[in-house]
């Protein structure tokens, strides 16, 4: 009986001991987990967020000096490196649009320099008017897709791509010079809203979860976060692929006079998986795939999975978009297919998994 009572308190005591361990390790993990969520938070604001628009702005300022010179000096050279900086910015915007969170969207910066199809004949009315052309006439203007990217496009490169420097107007030059100065205020009024000497944003951001605007929990940035990716997701293919690829239209294509449609869209789904992934623009730092491969690695490898399929299935899509509607058909629906089951395991998936874990 006594070695029996003996064993039993040793045992009690190897249960007790066992329980307490078991317990420093779930703090300890829990207090790990916390740490990485505050890495998450961090990084994405100073290595995705704030560098992607720097870069950004950056690419614009370049872009507006071309353009002044190919108005100074209207050359085949200098509208060749003005198409070019357009693409190239272009390619910042888009993976940036991976993150449509906060100003970009509360104070319009987007539809003010991203709104398409172009309205053609506002935009020859315009041309033809006595309007001054003047930065701040195109800051008025009601008609949004007369300002940004794509009334740039048009000048740049006409409606069937085949522009010649001779054949741009002294009104049009007036105009894409104007376009490109707002284009560049713009994105420094969207660099600055996210700096600490702006609107400093990033630190709304970084104050997550006490108890603040617009984040008031840690949760709810996260969710923000899983939003944009699943939102781009939806955008490109619910949006920008389905309705011209359903109207068989290549006139509401995104990016027609340029045939960089395809471009722009598999740079959306490249940004959004590069914010996953905490490697944005050659950046690298915690983000939500650390959080997730933590505690659930097999989400993690599909979400990764998911997103790669949806990059490389735009290889398929051999022609300009606006051809690819009409001659594509079945490698276009693919692509929609591909993502549109990224975008439901970001919605259903992610989602549940930050609402899951994310406790503040």
């Amino acid at each position: 009986m006594k070695k029996l009572v003996f064993l039993l308190a040793a045992g009690c005591i190897a249960v007790a001991t066992s329980c307490s361990k078991n317990d420093d390790d779930n703090n300890n993990s829990q207090q790990s987990f916390q740490s990485l969520e505050d890495s998450v938070l961090l990084d994405f604001v100073n290595k995705t967020a704030i560098p992607g628009y720097e870069d950004l702005l950056s690419k614009a300022a370049n872009f507006n000096n071309i353009v002044t010179a190919l108005n100074a000096s209207a050359t085949e050279a200098n509208l060749t490196a003005a198409k070019t900086a357009w693409k190239d910015m272009r390619s910042t915007w888009e993976q940036c649009e991976g993150y449509l969170i906060g100003p970009v969207e509360d104070d319009n910066y987007d539809p003010n320099i991203d709104t398409w199809p172009v309205d053609y004949v506002q935009m020859d009315s315009l041309l033809k008017s006595a309007n001054n052309l003047e930065i701040a006439d195109i800051e008025s203007l009601s008609t949004l897709s007369l300002r940004g990217y794509h009334p740039i496009e048009y000048i740049l490169w006409g409606t069937n791509g085949a522009r010649t420097a001779a054949s741009i107007t002294t009104r049009e030059k007036k105009y894409i010079t104007s376009l490109t100065t707002d284009l560049k205020n713009t994105c420094t009024k969207l660099r600055d809203s996210w700096i600490t000497s702006g609107g400093n944003y990033g630190a709304k951001v970084l104050a997550a979860g006490k108890g603040n605007q617009p984040y008031t929990t840690k949760q709810s940035a996260f969710t923000a976060m899983v939003t944009g990716l699943a939102d781009i997701c939806g955008e490109v293919a619910e949006g920008k692929m389905k309705e011209p690829f359903d109207a068989q239209d290549p006139n509401i294509v995104e990016s027609p006079f340029s045939g960089n449609s395809t471009i722009d869209f598999k740079n959306n789904i490249k940004g959004a998986y590069d914010v996953y992934m905490g490697t944005f623009l050659g950046k690298s730092g915690k983000s939500l795939h650390h959080l997730v491969a933590a505690k659930n690695l097999s989400l993690d490898t599909k979400l990764q999975q998911q997103f790669q399929a949806s990059i490389s299935s735009f290889d398929a899509v051999t022609l300009p978009y606006e051809k690819a509607i009409i001659s594509q058909r079945v490698q276009c629906q693919q692509v929609m297919t591909t993502i549109g089951t990224l975008k439901t395991t970001l919605e259903e998936d992610l989602a549940s998994f930050i609402l899951a874990n994310i406790k503040d």
